[in-house]
């Protein structure tokens, strides 16, 4: 890094990959563990590579300067590598600027998230400028997006194998050519295990359904994951209006669109653009999310999808949009859904976000809302009395 790069960075307040410091004691233990944390704070926090500037005052960014005999790089490489697992890449440098030294940590980005603290076990994420332990739900988003466990075939505990519907299984076994009726015997468990629609727990040596499994094959997944419905929001003459909608993936999109097609029956609003929203909304939700399920909302100055799960990896939504082999948060789901729905609703799922931007070309803006704060995705579309409908129609009329 020289110091051109270095006056870029000191114009961008701090924030989930950039982090000031006055300076750092690495001869004191609570010194040494603030570092490490902040390092995997920013290593675990979405994005490229990020920098630690040691010598700066965090609010003014005001350049203080340290002396670079108090900061060895031998000494914070073996720090920062015997204390975060797994190991992370760092490059420590030494600026001279304004005639100061100033310490400059760059923190690759790590394809091997999420990364702890040895010592005491604890993960470390950044919101916004402040590094905080991270939350269950992070640290799962983070195993999975790195590839170490697949929300889709953990087991639900609370739910026994007569959650599932043998029909819908046999139905989905038909479709991959195994003609095999499910009895419930020990033969069929071990099938589904392999197929990973159930889990076998050696503890208790018992089967039990994966959360993939009662998405895709309950009548009513959400008794055991009451986050999965999709709630619309939408207003007719009485005004506001709320419904919820419930029911396995396939059922649940079938029921939604249903209900919205009927809403906007008299309208030549694309609607196929609305429903591509709703189907990459189903697949690449993060259900580890537990806080909140899909919304729509229906309205005259704007149609919003939002659901649950940032666009991971640090990836911008322009290349994402462009991708033609995008990353698929739940890839055993979506290769699932693929067999089961018989209106090929996702086979474009992914490659869809360009489509629906072509939907409204001359008409109206479609934004895309990456919100990683609150680990958020938005599909903004415009409203139901936009200009290109037959009427200016609306659903309060």
């Amino acid at each position: 890094m020289d110091e051109q790069k270095l006056r870029s960075l000191l114009k961008q307040g701090e924030g989930p990959k950039l982090d000031y410091k006055e300076h750092i004691n690495i001869n004191m233990e609570s010194g040494k563990k603030e570092l490490v944390k902040d390092v995997i704070a920013i290593t675990n926090s979405q994005g490229g590579r990020g920098h630690l500037i040691i010598g700066i005052k965090d609010k003014t960014r005001e350049i203080i300067g340290i002396d670079a005999c108090d900061l060895n790089e031998e000494r914070l490489q073996q720090i920062i590598s015997n204390r975060c697992d797994p190991p992370i890449n760092v490059r420590v440098e030494f600026i001279e600027i304004e005639s100061k030294t100033v310490g400059v940590i760059t923190i690759f980005r790590s394809y091997k998230r999420p990364h702890q603290m040895r010592q005491t076990g604890a993960f470390y994420i950044r919101r916004g400028s402040t590094t905080d332990v991270a939350r269950r739900d992070e640290i799962a988003s983070m195993l999975q997006s790195g590839g170490i466990i697949n929300n889709e075939q953990i087991p639900i505990y609370n739910a026994g194998l007569d959650a599932l519907n043998p029909k819908l299984i046999t139905n989905y076994l038909e479709k991959i050519n195994l003609d095999i009726r499910i009895n419930g015997d020990t033969e069929d468990n071990i099938l589904l295990n392999n197929l990973g629609i159930v889990q076998y727990d050696k503890d208790s040596e018992q089967f039990y359904p994966t959360i993939g499994g009662i998405l895709l094959f309950s009548n009513n997944p959400q008794i055991y994951l009451s986050h999965t419905g999709i709630k619309l929001i939408y207003f007719d003459k009485e005004g506001r209006k709320a419904k919820y909608f419930r029911g396995n993936l396939i059922n649940l999109l079938d029921n939604t669109l249903s209900y919205i097609k009927s809403i906007l029956a008299s309208s030549n609003y694309p609607i196929e653009a609305i429903e591509e929203s709703i189907v990459n909304a189903v697949v690449h939700r993060d259900y580890f999310d537990y806080s909140r399920e899909i919304l729509i909302l229906l309205d005259d100055k704007k149609v919003e999808i939002s659901n649950p799960g940032s666009i991971s990896q640090g990836e911008r939504i322009n290349s994402i949009i462009r991708e033609q082999n995008p990353f698929r948060r739940n890839s055993w789901l979506y290769h699932t859904l693929l067999v089961l729905d018989e209106k090929d609703r996702f086979v474009n799922s992914g490659l869809g976000l360009q489509k629906i931007k072509d939907s409204f070309k001359n008409i109206g803006k479609v934004r895309f809302l990456n919100l990683r704060k609150k680990n958020l995705f938005k599909i903004i579309l415009p409203g139901l009395g936009s200009a290109f409908t037959q009427k200016k129609i609306s659903i309060t009329d």
